[in-house]
C-alpha cells in the first residue's frame, strides 16, 4: 500500500495538509476534469469523490464562485459534507447543506456566502424555479451518481439550468456504473453537459493497488410445499388472466412466467384499441393490471417471505375496500384461488428457508471465521423488518431504510440513519439490514460479508451493493437463489447484464475518443450552452488552469502516466509529468498565499482576481463571475404552488426566458398569472378523484378559488375522452359537473393537449394579463369577501408559509389565532403536522424583532 509520509499527500492551499492520499489515478482523473467536463467512471469505493474535491480546490482557487456538489439522497449529501469540511481549509461555515431540512428562506440567504454547497437535486430544482437562487457563479458542479441523469431526474433540468447561466461552468459527473450499454452513457452524458469520458477500472494497475477480488457465492435454496402450495395457486390465476388477454389479440403466452417485457408489450397493443376507442381496451387494461399484481404476489412468496406476502394482500384487500377502488383490485381479491392463497399465508407458521440459511451465513462469518461486520440487503422493506425481527434473537442487528414512511412502515429520518451508519462503524452491532438506499455511494465501513437476500437484476445496483466489500481486503459476497423462482431469472439478468458493462467500460476506455464523439458534436455544443468546450473553453482553461499544469504536459504524457506505478509518482513529479504537479503548490504560490486571499476578497478594491503560475510565478488575469442580472420590468412573473413540483410544468416555465417562476405554498389554485387570474391544473385522473373525494371535493376547490379571484380558470390536461373512460362513471355526472362549474361557478375551463401545451398556456394568459393589461401579481386574488374562518386561516397559514393543511390543524387544536401566535415550540410541536424546524420557523417570525 501506499507510503504515509508527507510527500504521499496532496499539497495544496485550499486543501488540509496531510489529509488527501496522493493516488496517481486520482491525480490524472482530476487534470482532465480540471479542464473539461468530464464524466469520472471508477470503481465504488476508489475516491470518486476525492476526484471532484481536487477539481473543486483548483477552481475555487484560481476563479473563485461557488462549488455545488449534488448527491442523490440526505445520507449521501451528510456524508460528502463531513468529508468536505473536513478535508477543505474553507471555514466550515462557508461549507453549507441544502436539503429539505433547510427552509427556503435559510437556503436562500445561505447561498449567497457559500463557497460550497452540497445539496440534494430536487432542493436546488425547486430553488432554480422558485428564483431563490442563481447558478450565475457556480464555477464547478458535481453530479455525484450521475446515472441517474435520465427522463424527468432533477439532474437533467439543473445541467441544462447550469449551462445556460453560469459564466464559467464546469461539470464533473461521478458514477461507478453509468449504464450497462454504450448508448446509456451517451444519454447520460449529453443529459448532464459533458463531452469528455475518463475510465478506470480494477484492471488498470494504479488501481488494482488498492482493490482486492470479491468473489460471488451463489446458494441455493429449495422452497418447501407450503410456500409452492401458494405460488401455484396464486400462478394458476395468472395463467387465467393472461388466457382472457390471449383471447383479445394481446397476449401470445400463458405461462406465469412471462417476461416484464412481454408484459409491455401487452400493455402497448392494450393502449392501441384504446386510442381506437374499442371497449376491449379499457377491460383488457384491467385484466392486465391484475396480472401485475399478481406477479407481484408470486415474486414475493418464492424470492423474499411469507411475510411480505401476507402483508402485500392486506394492503391489496384495503385497497379494494377504499372508496374509488380500480376493478382489478375488487376483482383480485374476490378470486377464489387468491383468497386461498391468503389464506394459506396467514396460516404458515414458519419462515422462508432463505431466513435460515442467513441465520447460518452469520454464525459462520461472526462467530467460526470471527467476522466484525455483516451488511445484508434485500429488495423489500417488509422483509428488512421480518429479518431484522428473526436475527435479533441471535445477533446484534439494525435496520437501515429509507426516510419515506411507506404508510405501512416508518421510515428512518437523516438523523437516525447518521446514528446507526456511526454505530455500525464503531462496532455498537454487527448486522446492518438495509434496503437500497445504502447501495450508491454510501460510506457504510468496510464488511466482512455482503448478503444479498436476492439477486439484482440492474447491473447498476448490483456493482454499487459490492463496493461495500474488498476494499481492504479480500471480502465475500453471498447472493441467496431461491430455485425455479423469478430469482434464476435475476441472476442470468445480473450476470449478463454485469458482464456487459464490465466490457462496454474496457470498450470505453479504449475508444474514448469514438465515445466522445458520440456525446455531442462541436457545433451543437457551440449552439447549446454558452461556453464552448472546443476552442474557448481550452483558452480558458490554459489561462485560469497555469497554476497547476501546462497544455504540452497533458498532451505529451496522458497515455504514458496511465501506465505509471504509484513508486514512481515522485520521479513523475520532478519531470512535471500530467497531473502531478496540479496539486502541489511551488514555495512562491505557498508564500503568497495569504496576500491572494485577500486581494480575492476585497472585490471592491480590483475588478480582477489574479492566480500565481507555479510553473512560470506569473500573474494571470482572471475575470471574476458576472454578478446576478436584475430582473427586467418587463419579465412575466408566474407564482407556482409548491405542490405542482411534481409535473415538469414548474420546470418548462423556469427555463423560458421571459418568464420568472416564484414558489408559493398557495392556500388557493396552481399558479397565480397576475391578481384576478388563479389557475387550478388537473389531469383527467385528478379530476375525478376530487369529483370523488369527500375530504377536498372538487367543488370545496373551486368554491375556494372563485372566492379569491375575479377571473378563475380551470385547466384540464389531456385527452378530454379520458374524463368518460378511466372511471366507472356515469358520464351525465361528469358533464353535470363541468356544467356547474361553468354555469354555477363562473370558471374558464379550457384544454390543454400535455404539459407542455399547460406551459403554453399559463405563459400566454399571463402575458396578456401583466403586459396587455398592466395587471399586477398577487396571491391573494382581488377579492376580498372571505368569512371569518377562512380569514383565520390565511393568516395562520401565512406564517413562515406553512400552508393552509397545518393552519386548519393549529387553530384546530388552539382554538384562537392569538393561541397560535403565543404558543411555545414544544406546545406547537404537539400538533400533528408541525415538526421541530417548523414550529421552530413560526417562533421565529412571530417573535422576531421586525428592522
Amino acid at each position: 500500500m501506499a507510503a504515509t509520509d508527507d510527500s504521499a499527500y496532496v499539497d495544496h492551499p485550499l486543501l488540509v495538509s496531510s489529509f488527501i492520499e496522493q493516488r496517481l489515478y486520482q491525480i490524472q482523473l482530476a487534470g482532465t476534469a480540471r479542464k473539461t467536463d468530464t464524466l469520472v467512471c471508477l470503481p465504488t469505493g476508489l475516491g470518486k469523490t476525492t476526484v471532484s474535491l481536487l477539481v473543486t480546490a483548483t477552481r475555487l482557487n484560481s476563479i473563485g464562485g461557488t462549488a455545488l456538489f449534488l448527491a442523490p439522497t440526505k445520507p449521501l449529501v451528510r456524508q460528502h459534507i463531513e468529508f468536505y469540511r473536513n478535508a477543505l481549509t474553507i471555514p466550515d461555515e462557508d461549507i453549507v447543506v441544502f436539503t429539505g431540512e433547510v427552509s427556503p428562506d435559510d437556503r436562500a440567504a445561505l447561498w449567497d456566502d457559500a463557497q460550497v454547497v452540497i445539496a440534494t437535486p430536487q432542493v436546488i430544482e425547486n430553488d432554480l424555479i422558485g428564483n431563490r437562487i442563481s447558478l450565475n457563479s457556480v464555477t464547478h458542479l458535481t453530479f455525484d451518481e450521475c446515472h441517474r441523469a435520465t427522463g424527468e431526474y432533477a439532474y437533467v433540468y439543473i445541467a441544462e439550468r447550469y449551462h445556460d447561466d453560469a459564466t464559467n461552468p464546469r461539470v464533473t459527473g461521478m458514477s461507478a456504473s453509468p449504464g450497462s450499454d454504450k448508448e446509456g452513457i451517451v444519454t447520460v452524458c449529453n443529459n448532464i453537459g459533458v463531452s469528455a469520458v475518463e475510465v478506470m477500472t480494477e484492471d488498470d494497475a494504479d488501481v488494482a493497488e488498492y482493490t482486492y477480488t470479491t468473489d460471488v457465492e451463489w446458494k441455493h435454496i429449495e422452497l418447501p410445499d407450503e410456500i409452492i402450495q401458494i405460488r401455484d395457486a396464486l400462478n394458476d390465476v395468472i395463467r387465467d388472466r393472461l388466457q382472457q388477454l390471449k383471447s383479445l389479440g394481446v397476449a401470445d403466452t400463458t405461462q406465469p412466467d412471462v417476461s416484464q417485457k412481454q408484459l409491455n408489450q401487452m400493455r402497448g397493443k392494450l393502449q392501441k384499441l384504446i386510442d381506437a376507442d374499442n371497449s376491449d381496451g379499457y377491460a383488457g387494461m384491467s385484466t392486465h393490471a391484475e396480472v401485475m399484481k399478481l406477479r407481484r404476489a408470486v415474486e414475493l412468496v418464492e424470492t423474499q417471505s411469507v411475510e411480505s406476502v401476507r402483508r402485500y394482500f392486506e394492503r391489496q384487500r384495503n385497497a379494494a375496500q377504499s372508496s374509488g377502488a380500480s376493478k382489478a383490485s375488487q376483482r383480485l381479491i374476490a378470486e377464489p384461488k387468491v383468497r386461498q392463497s391468503m389464506q394459506l399465508a396467514e396460516s404458515f407458521d414458519g419462515t422462508h428457508p432463505k431466513f435460515s440459511r442467513t441465520r447460518i451465513l452469520l454464525a459462520q462469518t461472526l462467530g467460526i471465521e470471527g467476522g466484525e461486520r455483516v451488511i445484508i440487503f434485500t429488495e423489500s422493506r417488509d422483509t428488512a423488518e421480518a429479518l431484522t425481527e428473526f436475527l435479533s434473537a441471535s445477533f446484534d442487528v439494525q435496520r437501515f431504510v429509507g426516510q419515506n414512511d411507506t404508510g405501512r412502515s416508518e421510515g428512518m429520518t437523516q438523523r437516525e440513519q447518521q446514528k446507526a451508519l456511526t454505530a455500525f462503524r464503531s462496532g455498537e452491532f454487527e448486522v446492518l439490514i438495509s434496503t437500497s438506499v445504502a447501495e450508491e455511494g454510501l460510506d457504510v465501513p468496510e464488511v466482512d460479508l455482503v448478503l444479498f437476500f436476492e439477486p439484482v437484476p440492474t447491473a447498476i445496483r448490483s456493482i454499487q451493493r459490492k463496493g461495500r466489500t474488498g476494499r481492504q481486503t479480500e471480502g465475500r459476497v453471498v447472493v441467496l437463489l431461491a430455485e425455479d423462482t423469478r430469482d434464476e431469472a435475476y441472476f442470468w439478468i445480473s450476470r449478463r447484464r454485469q458482464k456487459k458493462m464490465e466490457s462496454e467500460l474496457r470498450s470505453l476506455k479504449q475508444s474514448v475518443d469514438d465515445i466522445e464523439s458520440s456525446i455531442i458534436s462541436p457545433q451543437e455544443e457551440l449552439t447549446t450552452y454558452n461556453h464552448d468546450s472546443s476552442t474557448e473553453t481550452d483558452a480558458k482553461a490554459s489561462d485560469e488552469d497555469t497554476d497547476v499544469e501546462t497544455d504540452s504536459d497533458s498532451d505529451s504524457d496522458s497515455d504514458s502516466d496511465s501506465n505509471i506505478s504509484k513508486q514512481k509518482i515522485a520521479d513523475s513529479a520532478k519531470d512535471s509529468q500530467s497531473g502531478i504537479t496540479d496539486f502541489a503548490p511551488s514555495d512562491s504560490e505557498l508564500s503568497n498565499t495569504e496576500t491572494e486571499t485577500e486581494a480575492q476578497s476585497a472585490e471592491t478594491a480590483s475588478e480582477e482576481v489574479y492566480s500565481t503560475d507555479i510553473e512560470t510565478n506569473t500573474a494571470v488575469s482572471e475575470s471574476p463571475p458576472t454578478p446576478d442580472v436584475d430582473i427586467s420590468e418587463d419579465t412575466i412573473e408566474i407564482v407556482v404552488d409548491q405542490r405542482e413540483l411534481d409535473s415538469t410544468v414548474p420546470r418548462s416555465l423556469s427555463t423560458r426566458d421571459a418568464i420568472q417562476t416564484r414558489l408559493e405554498t398557495l392556500a388557493v389554485g396552481d399558479y397565480v398569472l397576475s391578481d384576478r387570474v388563479a389557475v387550478e391544473r388537473k389531469s383527467a385522473t385528478d379530476f375525478l378523484d376530487t369529483l370523488l373525494d369527500g375530504n377536498r371535493s372538487l367543488f370545496e376547490q373551486t368554491g375556494d378559488l372563485v372566492r379569491a379571484y375575479g377571473r378563475p380558470v380551470l385547466i384540464l390536461e389531456g385527452e378530454l375522452t379520458t374524463l368518460y373512460t378511466e372511471r366507472n362513471i356515469d358520464p351525465s355526472a361528469i358533464q353535470g359537473a363541468l356544467a356547474s362549474l361553468a354555469v354555477d361557478f363562473d370558471i374558464s375551463i379550457l384544454q390543454t393537449r400535455d404539459d407542455s401545451d399547460t406551459a403554453d398556456m399559463l405563459e400566454t394568459i399571463a402575458t396578456r394579463e401583466q403586459t396587455s393589461r398592466d395587471r399586477s401579481i398577487s396571491v391573494h386574488g382581488e377579492k376580498s369577501a372571505k368569512t371569518l374562518q377562512e380569514q383565520q386561516e390565511y393568516v395562520v397559514s401565512s406564517i413562515a408559509d406553512i400552508g393552509p393543511v397545518t393552519a386548519q390543524s393549529l387553530l384546530d387544536a388552539f382554538g384562537t389565532v392569538e393561541a397560535v401566535m403565543t404558543a411555545g415550540e414544544d406546545d406547537l410541536t404537539a400538533v400533528d403536522g408541525v415538526g421541530a424546524v417548523t414550529a421552530a420557523r413560526i417562533r421565529d417570525v412571530v417573535g422576531s424583532n421586525y428592522s
